[in-house]
């Protein structure tokens, strides 16, 4: 797609190195396990929000109830706490045949479905959620490119355009492009936290008049890869910008758990565009998603999100269906993560205490991570990292010597690429690229996610501090 090719997605997926490097620490795992010397005997993975890989333990009170619901003669055992046995049976008895082996509804088991509902309710202080606008999903992204299907028409002309932020988390571009949306780039603000400004969002859409067919806005809130948290004002124009140029919003609040100051604080949008009242609360189109992968509950590997579609026309209620329809259901057990993610243990439960420690030692411990690494990174020569208020994930930008670039070219990589690829080779860190994710040209970024366990990350914070010094004394 030729108009993509000229965007600052396009580079990075012209010159896509991510699976390569992801492919390249495998065989070095590979060659660690065979006993071949290297300067290192791990590799430190920080790619993506992976907490039980690293060092982050899973919750007691979760994979207890996923203990009773894969083998339900614990319930009748004294081995566990009475709310995690009533929680089990509750949820078996939810289940066809009372077994998490059946398949469930398309949009997943309703009483799940129903208490998803009441806690986006409770989330957003009062603002009634409708069970029947919510569909449980194989993951979030599983729920975004279905939305994508609805909207895109691969066979239009001119084809149909997303407006989406500058970086962006890579996998949502690649799904996009996929899909045959022309991808029409808003440049979040790094000089100032990476805010979003309205006044982008209409140079965006101008710069669009004659290319695509403008359809819809994505926002990632709280930010992957920069970790920024929206305020009130900058959602209510953005939802005011929606309705006047009458596009659809996809608001991907996967990190809505994950706020580490006290001066931010996550507000959904679903919860802003009820407050603003009509005519925008009963026309702007949204569709929110959610994940139990990317909260402190971690458990990335069931695979389950959800989608919530508020406004959106009642003609297409049938088609959305079938289209979620074709995979039969989310993973039982992902839905089952999800209903403990939205519901975990009350006051006065046996596991409460437990389940809020453990919580509470998780947040410490990435809140910890971020003032950490963000102090050591404006340390380092030619790095400079900005305050980050939530999400998973640090980008610095490293301002590379031209040899680097240089050599990077000769390579035929982008030269922060060049620089990941070192990083591992000779350190066993895995960090990602900026250039995956989108920049404005002429600037490199490294992607590290927080989600370890101090240890981890004090290990990666020397390492790496001890490469990028010898890096850019070899290369200036």
């Amino acid at each position: 797609m030729s108009v993509l090719q000229n965007t600052p997605y396009g580079r990075s997926l012209k010159h896509l190195e991510y699976a390569a490097l992801g492919g390249r620490a495998y065989q070095i795992r590979k060659e660690l396990k065979q006993g071949l010397e290297k300067p290192f005997k791990t590799v430190i993975d920080v790619s993506s929000g992976n907490l039980h890989s690293a060092g982050i333990k899973p919750l007691t009170f979760v994979r207890q109830v996923f203990a009773a619901c894969l083998y339900p003669q614990l319930i009748k055992s004294n081995k566990l706490p009475a709310d995690v046995k009533q929680r089990a049976q509750a949820l078996l008895e939810e289940c066809a045949g009372g077994s998490v082996g059946s398949y469930t509804p398309t949009r997943g088991i309703p009483e799940v479905i129903h208490r998803i509902s009441q806690f986006i309710t409770w989330r957003d202080k009062g603002a009634a959620s409708n069970p029947e606008n919510i569909y449980l999903t194989p993951g979030s992204q599983w729920a975004l490119e279905n939305i994508l299907k609805i909207l895109v028409n691969r066979l239009a002309s001119p084809g149909t355009g997303i407006l989406t932020p500058v970086p962006c988390y890579s996998t949502s571009i690649l799904s996009m492009n996929l899909l045959g949306a022309i991808l029409v780039p808003y440049y979040l603000d790094e000089e100032n936290g990476w805010e979003l400004h309205v006044q982008e969002l209409h140079r965006a859409l101008a710069s669009a008049k004659g290319v695509c067919n403008p359809r819809a806005v994505y926002i990632i809130n709280p930010g992957n890869p920069v970790g920024q948290v929206q305020s009130k004002k900058s959602m209510q124009e953005v939802i005011q910008f929606v309705y006047e140029k009458r596009l659809i919003l996809l608001a991907d609040e996967v990190y809505q758990d994950s706020i580490y100051t006290g001066n931010s604080t996550f507000y959904s949008y679903r919860k802003v565009l009820s407050e603003m009242g009509p005519p925008f609360s009963d026309t702007v189109e949204l569709a929110s998603f959610h994940s139990v992968s990317k909260g402190f509950i971690g458990e990335c590997g069931l695979r389950c999100g959800y989608v919530e579609l508020v406004n959106l026309d009642p003609s297409l209620k049938d088609y959305i269906y079938k289209l979620f329809s074709k995979d039969s259901c989310a993973p039982v057990l992902g839905q089952i993560a999800m209903d403990l993610m939205t519901n975990p243990p009350q006051p006065g439960d046996p596991s409460y205490s437990l389940y809020e420690a453990e919580i509470r030692a998780i947040r410490d411990t990435v809140t910890d991570n971020v003032k950490r690494a963000s102090a050591v990174f404006n340390s380092l020569p030619c790095v400079s990292h900005h305050p980050v208020n939530g999400g998973a994930f640090l980008f610095p930008k490293i301002d590379l010597p031209t040899k680097a670039v240089q050599k990077a070219k000769e390579e035929n990589l982008e030269p922060d690429t060049f620089y990941c690829y070192r990083l591992l080779e000779e350190t066993g860190v895995y960090a990602c690229p900026g250039s995956e994710y989108g920049q404005a040209a002429g600037s490199h970024h490294i992607r590290v996610c927080t989600l370890i366990s101090r240890d981890v990350m004090e290990e990666l914070l020397t390492r790496l501090s001890s490469f990028h010094r010898r890096f850019m004394k070899n290369l200036s």
